[in-house]
């Protein structure tokens, strides 16, 4: 199954790092988020990947054309006895059994247009999509066998993390009812991307639109938005602020999204 991955917003709450590059490169430790999200989908055997490029685009493909100068590691770094020039061995232990096609679907995209643009190189009839900025340790396997369970035409994972999200309303089965502006309650549902997707609720997105709008809104009147709910961690990084909390966990070891290790 094909995970397709938005990554081409301009990430404007986050200009501290977006105004240099696009933001699923802003990195955590020394690897972009984008390379975190897919290697956990990679850790449950998902390894195809679509990539919705937009702002900067040419610096995601730069990063994958150059997958192996950027992700070396120079292990010893010495100069040789009566040598003049440093002398380098390196090893190369970042090897992944990744497929990854990388798709233009413009600079001022709506996130709807560019899952719409990008489903021509979707080749079965279900796929994964999520957003190229929030890590978390979603179990892939489950959320796909929930989606099974549901029968829908839409899975959306949900979690229950602090701050300023839009809130997810689910009744007893697990499906979506409605969505409300933020509150101030913890227990509440967000959408954290992770979405199961069969091919038919592409006919629920027109041009130019936000797919966590006009379509989602319609597949829960139509009762086929399904949810799945993350009770682990998940993060998005939409400000600064994030993305150091996120780094201060990488640097501490304790990065609960870490699960490939």
């Amino acid at each position: 199954m094909q995970v397709m991955i938005l990554a081409g917003g301009l990430g404007t709450r986050i200009s501290e790092e977006s105004h240099l590059k696009p933001k699923p490169m802003i990195e955590i430790g020394d690897k972009p988020i984008l390379w975190h999200i897919m290697k956990n989908y990679s850790y449950y055997g998902f390894n195809k990947f679509v990539i919705c490029c937009g702002y900067k685009g040419n610096m995601i493909r730069d990063w994958f054309k150059n997958y192996r100068l950027y992700n070396d590691e120079c292990i010893t770094c010495y100069t040789g006895k009566g040598l003049a020039s440093p002398m380098y061995e390196v090893n190369i232990s970042y090897e992944e059994n990744w497929e990854v096609k990388l798709i233009d679907t413009g600079l001022d995209s709506f996130t709807g247009d560019r899952i719409r643009i990008a489903s021509k190189y979707i080749t079965e009839d279900r796929f994964m999509m999520t957003y190229g900025d929030g890590v978390g340790d979603i179990n892939i396997k489950e959320l796909l066998d929930e989606h099974n369970r549901g029968s829908k035409l839409v899975t959306m994972t949900t979690a229950t993390p602090h701050g300023r999200f839009g809130i997810v309303k689910v009744d007893d089965s697990n499906n979506v009812t409605s969505f409300l502006e933020k509150k101030d309650n913890l227990n509440a549902l967000v959408n954290a991307g992770y979405f199961v997707i069969d091919k038919p609720a592409l006919g629920y997105i027109y041009n130019k639109v936000m797919w966590e709008q006009q379509p989602l809104n319609l597949l829960v009147e139509q009762k086929q938005l399904h949810t799945y709910h993350h009770k682990g961690f998940w993060q998005a990084m939409d400000t600064i602020r994030d993305r150091q909390l996120l780094e201060e966990l990488w640097k501490e070891s304790n990065a609960p999204w870490r699960i490939w290790e």
